[in-house]
């Protein structure tokens, strides 16, 4: 790996990591949507650096385009007003809260010294193609991929029904 590649994986990681802390304290849920977007577009940047440019067209245009547009219409037509005022957490989520948040970043640090001192494996010379995307999405995951676009017509309607009941 050369110097110019381990400064942009540096790169995209700080600004992946800082636009997803972005996205779970901002209290607005239009500036944590954004922010999400930004979180996808600089993951669609570590596909780039790894030489799979499907991938990061599809990043790009499946997540930080068409999913956010998703995301912000829900947000839109359910009108959140309401919900900006903050509730007082309870004493569980106080001291809970810390403790996940230790334990997350240790795991996160233990994964990262491991990556470090093992290495990296090299990724495949097919990875990010069309056929391989292809063969993985219709074959392996065939299965999860129906399912979740099932969810997400779920929620649309979800979405569209509590809208129509504030009215």
């Amino acid at each position: 790996m050369t110097a110019l590649t381990t400064a942009a994986y540096v790169v995209l990681a700080v600004l992946a990591v800082g636009s997803a802390v972005v996205v779970v304290w901002h209290r607005n849920p239009v500036v944590s949507a954004l922010a999400l977007a930004f979180n996808l577009v600089a993951i669609a940047g570590f596909y780039l650096v790894m030489d799979a440019q499907f991938l990061a067209l599809l990043q790009v245009i499946v997540y930080a385009g068409a999913i956010m547009v998703l995301i912000l219409f829900v947000i839109m037509l359910l009108n959140l007003r309401q919900e900006l005022r903050g509730r007082d957490s309870g004493l569980m989520q106080r001291m809970v809260g810390p403790l996940l948040g230790v334990i997350l970043g240790l795991l996160l640090v233990r994964v990262l010294w491991r990556s470090v001192t093992s290495g990296f494996a090299p990724p495949s010379p097919d990875f990010g193609t069309v056929a391989s995307v292809g063969r993985e999405l219709f074959g392996t995951f065939f299965y999860p991929f129906e399912a979740i676009s099932l969810l997400l017509v779920a929620a649309m309607v979800g979405a569209v029904l509590l809208a129509k009941r504030r009215l």
